[in-house]
C-alpha cells in the first residue's frame, strides 16, 4: 500500500535542531497541544497567505493544486494507506465526528471504549447513548494500567457494534496496545476507531498493522503542522457503513432534482470551504517527519522521554503518574504540595511550556486514580539532554 511520494530526501534527525527557532528565553520543552513548527512548514503558510493577498482566495487554491494534491499522497505514505482513504478535516475532534457520527448505530447496540478515553469522544458517546438507547462498556485494565485486551474481548456480545479507543491519552505517556485491539476487532468482525490525535508524529502508526477502520489526527500536535489543521482515515472496506452527518458540494454531486451521490472514498467527509494555507502547511509538515523518519523520531522521542522521568524520580517529592507497558513522549507527574497549575505558572514565568491535565480532559481515569489533575511535560525530537537537566532542576527549585 503505503503510497510514497517521489521526492523523499532524508533529513538527519540530529541536525533538526538547527531549524527551531532561537529564542534564549524560552526552552523549547512544549507540551505536545501546539509544538513547534519547522521553518518550511511557516514558509508553505507565507507562500498561501501572501498569494491569498496579492491575487485572491481562489487563485491562491490554483497555485496550490500541487500541494493541496499532495497532501492526500503524503499522509497515505505516512500511515500505510491509501490516497482515497484520507479526508482534510478541520481538527481532531470533527474528523472524529464526521465518522462517529454517521455509524449507522440503533438502540440495544453497544459500544467498547476504555477510561483513558478523551473527554470529546466520551461526551459523543454519551450523546448519542441518549439520543439513540445505545449502550458503552468500559474495557478494564491490566496491571500496567492500559487497555486489558482479553477483558476486552470477554464483552463482546451479540450487540457490540463498535470499538473506539484513544491511542495515546491526552493525560499522560500510556500507549495503548492499538495492534492488539486490531486483533480481536477483526477476529470479532467489529468496527474500530482509534483516536491518534497525540500519537501521529510522534509514534510510527501504520493502519495496516494496528487494523483500525477509522483514524482521527490533528495537526498542531506532533506533527508540527499549523493549528486549525486535522485528517481523517478511513478504510475503503467501511466507507458505505458510514452515511457523513453533513454534506455539501464537495462531499456530494447533486445529479438531479431529486437525488446525489456521495464523492469518491474519504473526501465525503469534507467541506468545500477550507483553510488552504492549513492544508498545504500540514501536508509540507508530513513531508518533513516522513523525511526524517517515523522510526528515528519515536526512537529519540522515547528516549528522551524516559530521561526525563528518570530524572524527575530524583527531585524530592515529584511522583511520577504515566501508564502501560510502553510509554511515550507525554510525561505526566505531580509534586506534594504543590498544585500543577501553579507549577505551570511558574514554569511558564521562566519560559517553560507545560500543560495540565485535569478532570474535564480526562474524568474517568483520573477520578479513578483519584489525581485532581498532572502536570504534562512533553519532549520531541528537537528537544536535547541540556534542556532537560534544565526542566530538571527548575522542577527542584518549585517550592
Amino acid at each position: 500500500m503505503n503510497e510514497t511520494a517521489p521526492h523523499i530526501t532524508r533529513i538527519d534527525i540530529d541536525q533538526v535542531r538547527a531549524d527551531v527557532p532561537s529564542c534564549e528565553d524560552v526552552l523549547h520543552f512544549n507540551n505536545a497541544g501546539a509544538s513547534l513548527m519547522p521553518s518550511e512548514v511557516f514558509r508553505a503558510l507565507q507562500t498561501v497567505l501572501q498569494n491569498e493577498y496579492h491575487v485572491g482566495g481562489y487563485e491562491a487554491e490554483g497555485r496550490a493544486g500541487d500541494d493541496l494534491a499532495a497532501f492526500y499522497t503524503e499522509f497515505a505514505g505516512l500511515l500505510n494507506a491509501h490516497s482515497d482513504e484520507i479526508a482534510y478535516v478541520e481538527n481532531a475532534t470533527r474528523a472524529w465526528d464526521m465518522a462517529f457520527y454517521g455509524l449507522d448505530l440503533k438502540s440495544g447496540d453497544r459500544i467498547i471504549t476504555h477510561g483513558s478515553e478523551y473527554a470529546s469522544n466520551y461526551l459523543a458517546f454519551l450523546q448519542q447513548a441518549k439520543r439513540k438507547g445505545l449502550h458503552i462498556d468500559l474495557a478494564p485494565s491490566d496491571s500496567t494500567g492500559q487497555i486489558d485486551v482479553a477483558g476486552l474481548e470477554k464483552l463482546i456480545g451479540p450487540r457490540t457494534r463498535l470499538v473506539a479507543i484513544t491511542h495515546v491519552p491526552t493525560q499522560g505517556g500510556l500507549v495503548n496496545p492499538a495492534e492488539a485491539v486490531g486483533a480481536i476487532t477483526r477476529k470479532h468482525g467489529l468496527l474500530y476507531m482509534l483516536d491518534a490525535c497525540q500519537s501521529v508524529g510522534q509514534i510510527d502508526v501504520d493502519v495496516e498493522k494496528i487494523g483500525c477502520d477509522i483514524l482521527a489526527g490533528t495537526g498542531r500536535k506532533y506533527l508540527r503542522g499549523p493549528r486549525g489543521t486535522g485528517f481523517l482515515y478511513v478504510r475503503r472496506a467501511v466507507l458505505a457503513q458510514i452515511d457523513p452527518p453533513f454534506i455539501d458540494l464537495h462531499s456530494a454531486h447533486w445529479t438531479g432534482p431529486d437525488s446525489y451521490e456521495l464523492a469518491k472514498g474519504a473526501r465525503r467527509f469534507e467541506n468545500w470551504e477550507s483553510y488552504i494555507a492549513g492544508r498545504v502547511g500540514l501536508m509540507t509538515a508530513v513531508r518533513y517527519a516522513r523525511r526524517i523518519g517515523l522510526p528515528a523520531i519515536e526512537a529519540r522521542v522515547a528516549r528522551l522521554a524516559e530521561m526525563l522521568r528518570e530524572a524527575l524520580r530524583q527531585v524530592d517529592g515529584v511522583s511520577i503518574h504515566d501508564l502501560g507497558a510502553k510509554k511515550c513522549g507525554i510525561v505526566s507527574f505531580r509534586k506534594e504540595g504543590v498544585d500543577p497549575a501553579r507549577m505551570a505558572e511558574i514554569l511558564g514565568d521562566q519560559g517553560i511550556n507545560v500543560s495540565v491535565s485535569c478532570l474535564a480532559y480526562a474524568r474517568l481515569d483520573l477520578e479513578l486514580r483519584r489525581l485532581p489533575s498532572l502536570l504534562r511535560a512533553s519532549v520531541h525530537y528537537f528537544n536535547n539532554e541540556d534542556e532537560i537537566e534544565r526542566f530538571v532542576e527548575a522542577i527542584w527549585a518549585i517550592h
